[in-house]
Parts: structure tokens; C-alpha cells; sequence
């Protein structure tokens, strides 16, 4: 029986505040309900990620990757709105990441992690939008009786993701569902955008309500029964099955269509156990090998004009040359490993915090004993000095990152 439903807006613990749905749990529980994917939407983050991807790869479950992210408004007055970005490959995974680096850089704004609209119109590739129901910025201009300023919020965002946009609607039991969904159906036959209906899934049964609830609490620093406090969910926020949203919106069926084409669309591997280092930055005209020799040896003679004075050892070439073979040594397996980079960044690093004032040890642990580090003042012992073993820090019949303990 081919798949009927995906669920698309979802909330794990990860999300901290307002999350309940635990990864192996669910992932159990979809495949009790046969249900192809899955889409984790956590509120400004991605960290569930390694973990949800292993679980639904070992399940058989197609993992979607997305986010939910608070939207800056055009006018700074009003309140914030959620945008839902789901990565369909590589390239949008990779724009998912770093707007949401982003964000935490650059948007932070009274304890909460702010999008500017700009940042998101320059990273859609790859990605699919999806318009957050009611708490789009599109919902609520339908709900404040500008249906003129919510067409036209509409139309910008299929210009900023061209077939990539969908009007999201939902029936949780909460207040405004209804009118959003039929604004959104009324806009989606005049502009023609599709529909796309989701659950704001927050915990997997529907029991796990009331817990769901002393979280919220808990996060917002108030009392279950106080009065003042807002009640944003309902007991309806369950992870429903395919059959219980088809009765749902057994009106707008294209509305759960869509979830499957959207879940077909979706397909990234994310590359488990595979390290991905900065490129750090050469002089022109040299690659990165070179510049790693050149600056080894420049330090090399800086260390020597100190441990060999010419003037006052007689067999100076003989004991430099001690350090040039075993600085060789050590380059030629580095190299190999592909660790270059690595090592530039840490001296870069570990420079800077000299140069600053931050303390660093003079080395500790096996990386003591390269010599490399010793020239490029990632240490400050002498591992000649003291019959160090490189091959206790980085062997190329054991590969592994190398680890410097600063």
C-alpha cells in the first residue's frame, strides 16, 4: 500500500521547551504505523541529528532534516513569526546549518535565536519552505484581517523558493485553526501555491499531554494552574497516524498528497565518521603541503637560534641536522594523513591566545612529542630533548584525528 502520509512539523526533546517526542521512541512507534519518513523540526537547532538519522537509516524510515526558525518581521513591532525549512540535499543542509549558525552569531535578540528574512532569501537552495500555518507570518496577516498584505507575503516567499514553497495548514483543536486553513486554501487557488497539512507533532501519545504541558511550564517559569499563563498546544499534537489525518482532511486530500511528494523530494546523506576540517588560508600560489613545510622549518630555525647558538657548539650542522631528519620525518606523515590543515589551525589558535593573554599548557600528552608542534609553538618542549615518540601522537598503521591536549 503506498505511503498516504508524512508527517513533516516536528519537535523533539531537542527542542527543549516545548518538545516531549524522545528519537527511539518514535522511530518505534513509526514503524508500528508503516509510515515511510519522518521530518524532526526542532526550534532552532539541528542537534537531534546524528542521532535521529542513525535510528530511522537502521529502522528502514527515510529521515527528513529540517528546522524551525523564529522569522524577523518587517516591522518590529509586531510579533515574531516561524518559517519550517526542510533540506532536500546537500546543498540545502548545508544553507540549513549555516543560517542556523548564523542566527546564533548574529540574531540573538533577549534570549531567543532571530533569522533576518534577507539571510534565508540568500541560503534557499536546496530547500523547501514550508509557510507555518497560524504562526507564519502569512498566517497571521490572514488572522488580523489583511488578506492583501498575506498575498502578497506569499508571493515573495515563491519568488525567494520557486516550487519550493507550500501554504501549511493544520487542525490541532486549537484556536484559529480553521480560519487560517480557510484563508490558506482561498490564497493557494488564487496564486497558486500548493497546501501541505501537518500536525505541530510535540509528544507521540496522546496521553503524554499533561507531561508535555509541566515542560512548557517549566520553560516559561510559571505554575500548571496560573491563570496568566498561555495555552499555545492541545491534546490533538499527537504523532497521528496516515489514517487518522486522512479522516482529518478527508476535504483536502492534495493537502496530505503533498507531504509524500514533499518527502520523495527530500534526499540527503549525511556523511556519519567522516571529519571535515576548515581550509585554512595559503599565500597564493602555494598549496596548502607547501605552506605547512615552509612554516615548519621558518620555525624550525627560529627554535634552533635558541637550543643551537653557532658560536658556542662546534658540531652544529651535525645536531641540526638531527632535527631537519626527524621535522622531515614527521612532515612527510602528516602530509600523507591529510593533516595539515589541522595543525595550521591549532597554531593559528594557539598563537592567538598567547598573543591575548589566554593560557595554554607547554604540552601535555602524546602531542608533546612532535616536533612539528614544537616549531610551530603549538608546545613548548623539546621532544628530542626528552627521546619523545612522534608515533605515540599520529601512526599512519592507526589512523585516527590527532588530538592535542592545549
Amino acid at each position: 500500500m503506498p505511503a498516504s502520509f508524512v508527517h513533516l512539523r516536528l519537535h523533539t526533546e531537542y527542542s527543549l521547551v516545548d518538545g516531549l517526542v524522545r528519537i527511539k521512541p518514535l522511530v518505534k512507534t513509526l514503524v508500528g504505523m508503516n509510515m515511510p519518513a519522518v521530518a524532526v523540526t526542532d526550534q532552532n537547532n539541528m542537534c537531534s541529528l546524528v542521532k535521529f538519522y542513525k535510528a530511522a537509516m537502521g529502522a528502514g524510515i527515510k529521515p527528513i532534516c529540517g528546522a524551525d526558525l523564529w522569522l524577523s518581521n518587517k516591522d518590529p513591532d509586531n510579533a515574531l513569526s516561524r518559517i519550517s525549512l526542510l533540506a532536500m540535499n546537500a546543498v540545502g543542509y548545508r544553507n540549513l546549518t549555516e543560517l542556523i549558525s548564523r542566527g546564533f552569531i548574529d540574531g540573538q535578540r533577549n534570549g531567543s535565536v532571530i533569522i533576518e528574512r534577507e539571510w534565508v532569501a540568500e541560503a534557499s537552495e536546496g530547500l523547501i519552505m514550508l509557510s507555518a500555518a497560524k504562526e507564519g507570518e502569512i498566517g497571521l496577516a490572514m488572522l488580523s484581517g489583511n488578506p492583501a498584505e498575506a498575498e502578497n507575503l506569499a508571493r515573495e516567499w515563491m519568488a525567494v523558493f520557486p516550487d519550493r514553497f507550500y501554504l501549511e495548514i493544520q487542525r490541532t483543536n486549537r484556536p484559529n485553526d480553521e480560519e487560517q486553513l480557510h484563508g490558506a486554501v482561498a490564497l493557494a487557488e488564487k496564486i497558486g501555491a500548493p497546501l501541505v497539512a501537518t500536525n505541530d507533532v510535540r509528544f507521540i501519545k496522546q496521553e503524554d499531554f499533561a507531561a508535555h504541558e509541566t515542560r512548557v511550564c517549566i520553560g516559561e517559569g510559571r505554575a500548571l494552574d496560573d491563570p496568566r499563563r498561555s495555552k499555545n498546544y492541545s491534546d490533538q499534537q499527537y504523532l497521528k497516524s496516515a489514517e487518522e489525518m486522512a479522516e482529518l482532511f478527508s476535504d483536502i486530500p492534495e493537502a496530505l498528497e503533498n507531504t509524500v511528494e514533499i518527502a520523495r523530494r527530500c534526499n540527503i546523506e549525511v556523511k556519519l565518521g567522516t571529519h571535515f576540517l576548515p581550509n585554512f588560508p595559503v599565500p597564493d600560489g602555494m598549496t596548502i603541503d607547501e605552506y605547512f613545510r615552509k612554516v615548519s622549518f621558518d620555525g624550525l630555525e627560529e627554535r634552533l637560534s635558541v637550543l643551537l647558538p653557532r658560536d658556542t657548539t662546534e658540531d652544529y650542522e651535525a645536531k641540526r641536522q638531527v632535527y631537519v631528519d626527524r621535522l622531515n620525518f614527521e612532515l612527510d606523515i602528516i602530509i600523507q594523513m591529510g593533516f595539515p590543515g589541522y595543525f595550521l589551525i591549532v597554531m593559528d589558535f594557539i598563537q592567538w591566545a598567547k598573543s591575548n593573554g589566554v593560557p595554554v599548557g607547554p604540552g601535555r600528552g602524546s602531542g608533546a612529542g612532535s616536533l612539528v608542534a614544537y616549531v610551530q609553538k603549538i608546545t613548548d618542549l623539546d621532544p628530542l630533548e626528552y627521546d619523545l615518540l612522534f608515533e605515540r601522537f599520529l601512526n599512519p598503521e592507526r589512523v585516527s584525528m590527532p588530538d592535542f591536549d592545549v
